[in-house]
């Protein structure tokens, strides 16, 4: 399978929830990391775990996905009933057919408010 499908596979399995079928794409010694937060995941284990230990209440929309290679990025949006939406633009490395690194960047919408002096310069989303 190519690099962009395996990434699409990681978020379709995500949202079906289906944790064994996502432990499928990922090594063994899978190491995703989340600079925002200050946090490193070590294992496919650890990464399953997270995923489907966290609240429910949330969905996965892809909004693109571009490859390179073994260079995927991803960005996808993920409502929650209660902690809002948020976007991730994810960093990923496919090596024989696994995802064997990942580097995310999660943020809430709203949460980084443009600054008033940028007014005369940008459009509002």
């Amino acid at each position: 399978m190519e690099s962009s499908k395996i990434v699409e596979a990681l978020w379709d399995r995500m949202q079906a929830r289906d944790w064994e079928g996502l432990g499928e794409l990922l090594a063994d010694d899978l190491v995703v990391e989340w600079p925002v937060s200050g946090e490193r995941i070590v294992g496919r284990g650890n990464f399953v775990s997270i995923n489907a230990e966290y609240p429910e209440g949330w969905s996965i929309r892809v909004l693109r996905i571009v490859a390179d290679g073994e260079a995927v990025v991803s960005e996808v949006e993920v409502p929650h009933d209660a902690m809002g939406v948020h976007r991730v633009a994810s960093f990923w490395t496919v090596r024989d057919g696994k995802i064997v690194r990942g580097r995310e960047y999660w943020t809430e919408l709203g949460t980084d408010p443009s600054p008033e002096w940028r007014a005369a310069y940008v459009q509002r989303m």
